[in-house]
């Protein structure tokens, strides 16, 4: 599901079209049977996109983890000692 589901995509006539439509003809919604389902859908879609989003972050963060090399021992004991 998308972000933008009550929205129709246009196409390139209709939106060239829309350079003359003065009084609206040419706007068009994806309809719901009502609002109750329309919100539904509108939280639904926008807590899978969240959900989407933190999945993609934390295999970033992971793999940001496996790939990082600890620090060397020795190199840590003589900036230490000195």
């Amino acid at each position: 599901m998308r972000t933008d589901y009550l929205f129709a995509m246009p196409s390139v006539w209709s939106g060239a079209a829309r350079v003359f439509d003065l009084f609206g003809v040419f706007d068009m919604y994806n309809d719901s049977p009502s609002d109750d389902l329309a919100d539904a859908r509108a939280l639904y879609s926008d807590w899978r996109i969240t959900g989407q989003d933190l999945a993609g972050a934390m295999m970033v963060v992971e793999r940001e983890w496996k790939t990082a090399t600890p620090p060397d021992a020795a190199s840590s004991r003589a900036s230490r000692d000195s």
